[in-house]
């Protein structure tokens, strides 16, 4: 029980310096991407969102909280996750290849001034690479919510995306700030388009 106690707390205390050192650098690119999407919302566009293996379940958590509700209720946000459909997943993988299987659907369902939110915790993805540049076909703005370790998504944004690297050494730590980023994007989007939750707007 002692051994197993030291690795909780040394886990504990991991994330609490590695969020602690995360917030000058997070704040300012965490802001732009609220922006953006509250923007995009305003005019009657929708998130669309894509990840791989563990980022996809980021991607359902963030789509979750808009089309649902975050800490209050208040009417839907328009967000889609793609690749949830396993039929359509396999199909594009079996006929144009797994790094087409998020760009055809941004192509297909991407409208100007929707925003594509990409999610990468781990090592460059090639289908997130094209679903970027899909969506620059497509007139929409990219938020991607990176790491040190992909910098190649990061080179592929134009100046007004928006990129937040989250820089914790192991991709579990990413894991836990881009949890935490998407937690902020959804309480501050909300206090964006609807308020405080004493009814205010400041």
């Amino acid at each position: 029980m002692n051994d197993d106690y030291q690795i909780i707390a040394a886990s504990f205390q991991r994330v609490i310096e590695t969020v602690a050192m995360a917030v000058d650098d997070l704040a300012a690119p965490i802001v732009r991407a609220v922006s953006l999407m509250t923007g995009c919302l305003l005019q009657e566009g929708k998130i669309v969102i894509c990840g791989n293996g563990v980022d996809a379940s980021l991607a359902q958590l963030l789509s979750s909280n808009l089309l649902g509700c975050f800490e209050r209720d208040r009417p839907a946000l328009p967000a889609l996750v793609l690749g949830c459909d396993s039929g359509s997943l396999t199909a594009i993988a079996t006929l144009q290849g797994f790094n087409d299987i998020f760009s055809r659907q941004v192509r297909a369902l991407g409208q100007p001034g929707d925003v594509l939110v990409c999610i990468s915790s781990g090592a460059s993805a090639g289908n997130l690479l094209r679903a970027a540049q899909a969506a620059r076909e497509r007139n929409m703005a990219v938020v991607a919510l990176s790491n040190p370790a992909d910098r190649e998504l990061g080179e592929l944004l134009r100046a007004d995306d928006v990129e937040i690297v989250s820089g914790a050494e192991r991709q579990p730590g990413v894991v836990e700030l881009h949890t935490m980023v998407i937690h902020l994007l959804c309480q501050l989007i909300d206090r964006n388009l609807f308020g405080n939750y004493n009814g205010t707007t400041s």
